[in-house]
């Protein structure tokens, strides 16, 4: 089966970009080089092509209660233009996927969904919906996206675009026309989403490139969210990993009446979780992987790696993992197993990097 190309794949291969699947996309992975993309989002401002990313809307008389009923978060009471993160979990607490849900009205929202589980989510999405007042409707082929990040993102979206957004707040959105714009971010700096016609992100596109904004791929958006401490599906959440062994127990609201997982989740928060996600730091330039072996001193495997790098921002071999609890404590002494060698590490706090969100 071919992948997908989003409004701006034409773009992507005029600018040269290195090209590879991913979430059942063809998607621009660098323009240059990660590195250079990854410290424009730290210092100034770049843009992401996030069109692959999917579109749920949910309306009528129970869309609340129904919203509650698959979200772990709760948005009972919200006021309209908030966002909240959270996960659709599986009865046994595992995720099937992360996701924002935002509350355009008391019987309306709109959900955004990881590209890689679209068709997965909207077959669940439907699935849960029998006995609900709700119109689903899947709007993922009606929108392209657009991510603009860093410290210099306001002023790109006021002067480079014309689109005001200086009133919103962190995890707050507004509806311009057939336009949405939302100021949440997957990078750990202040950001922006559109979401729009092909044709309007076509056109925002190539004004960015006009003003020199640089264009980023998903090489390092996967740098970008690793150093703060950002979750992606499939490494740090999954089928098996559940919010509570992913550290993401802030978005479980336990408080509810009732939403799909809450009685296995309950008891994982009261006992505790099996395993637990950590960030480890090495002691060596080594680079540890997703999947590779995490080993206590003696030597034994407890556990294995989600996600590592040698981080741009902070020139650390580090990584988040997924270990036995028991070795979970901040300070533990830990090892790695690359390939036929073993490096010595400790467990530090995931976030490898201090989030610079605009409050």
């Amino acid at each position: 089966m071919e992948n997908k190309r989003t409004c701006l794949y034409d773009k992507h291969v005029a600018l040269g970009a290195l090209i590879s699947p991913f979430g059942g996309f063809d998607m621009p992975i660098q323009y240059t080089n990660i590195v250079d993309e990854h410290q424009a989002v730290r210092q100034h401002c770049g843009v992401f092509d996030v069109s692959h990313m999917g579109e749920v809307l949910v309306s009528g008389k129970d869309a609340e209660r129904y919203v509650n009923h698959i979200f772990t978060n709760d948005v009972r009471g919200i006021p309209n233009g908030k966002i909240l993160y959270g996960m659709m979990c599986y009865e046994h607490g595992g995720v099937v996927d992360d996701l924002l849900v935002y509350k355009k009205a008391d019987d309306c929202f709109f959900l955004v969904i990881n590209a890689s589980n679209i068709d997965k989510d909207w077959t669940w999405i439907q699935q849960q919906a029998k006995g609900f007042d709700v119109t689903l409707e899947h709007q993922s082929d009606q929108y392209g996206e657009l991510a603009i990040q860093g410290p210099e993102a306001e002023q790109v979206m006021e002067e480079v675009l014309g689109i005001p957004c200086k009133e919103l707040t962190f995890y707050t959105f507004k509806v311009i026309g057939d336009i949405i714009v939302s100021r949440t971010g997957y990078t750990g700096e202040d950001g922006f989403e559109v979401y729009a016609s092909a044709a309007y992100i076509n056109d925002c596109w190539d004004k960015l490139m006009a003003a020199g904004v640089k264009p980023c791929g998903l090489g390092c958006r996967d740098t970008l969210r690793f150093e703060v401490g950002l979750p992606l599906y499939g490494d740090e959440l999954s089928e098996d990993i559940t919010p509570i062994m992913a550290g993401l127990g802030i978005f479980v609201k336990l408080d509810k009446e009732e939403f799909i997982g809450k009685e296995a989740l309950a008891k994982q928060k009261a006992e505790g979780a099996p395993k637990k996600l950590v960030g480890i730091e090495l002691n060596d330039k080594a680079i540890p992987r997703h999947g590779y072996a995490v080993l206590n001193r003696e030597g034994e495997p407890i556990g294995e790696v989600t996600t590592g790098y040698h981080t741009i921002s902070t020139d650390k071999s580090v990584c988040m993992a997924l270990i036995d609890t028991q070795y979970a404590k901040l300070d533990t002494d830990l090892q790695i197993q690359i390939r036929k060698k073993v490096f010595p590490g400790k467990v530090v706090k995931k976030q490898f990097y201090t989030k610079n969100y605009k409050k």
